[in-house]
């Protein structure tokens, strides 16, 4: 949803609540991909709103690589967390301390559930 929003150029996207989008959008806003991000009621149902980042006219975040999906479920160690092309990208995980990018699961010594990369 980002990705398309801000290849179209979008000033933000909305999309339906749930406390795990708002966990990555705290992810992706301290990671420097998204401007800010707001839990808003529309038809009274919560949405989340995301304000999308550009850098010179061209949007911060380009493309997503789904990793784990419903039908197949891929867990990294502390040892298999690795940079996303070259550190340019970002790499977010599921852990037991919660939504957290490659560069914090490393830090903190823990692995998770690969979600998707970004850059």
């Amino acid at each position: 949803m980002m990705k398309n929003g801000s290849l179209a150029d979008k000033e933000s996207v909305s999309m339906p609540y749930s406390k795990m989008k708002h966990a990555i959008a705290e992810c992706l806003k301290k990671e420097g991909y998204i401007r800010n991000f707001s839990k808003k009621i529309k038809k009274d149902q919560p949405v989340l709103e995301v304000e999308l980042l550009y850098v010179d006219k061209k949007p911060k975040i380009t493309e997503v690589e789904r990793i784990s999906k419903q039908s197949r479920r891929i867990y990294f160690g502390v040892k298999d967390i690795h940079s996303v092309r070259n550190g340019s990208g970002l790499l977010v995980l599921s852990t037991p301390k919660g939504i957290l990018s490659g560069k914090v699961a490393r830090k903190e010594q823990v692995g998770g559930e690969a979600l998707f990369r970004v850059w």
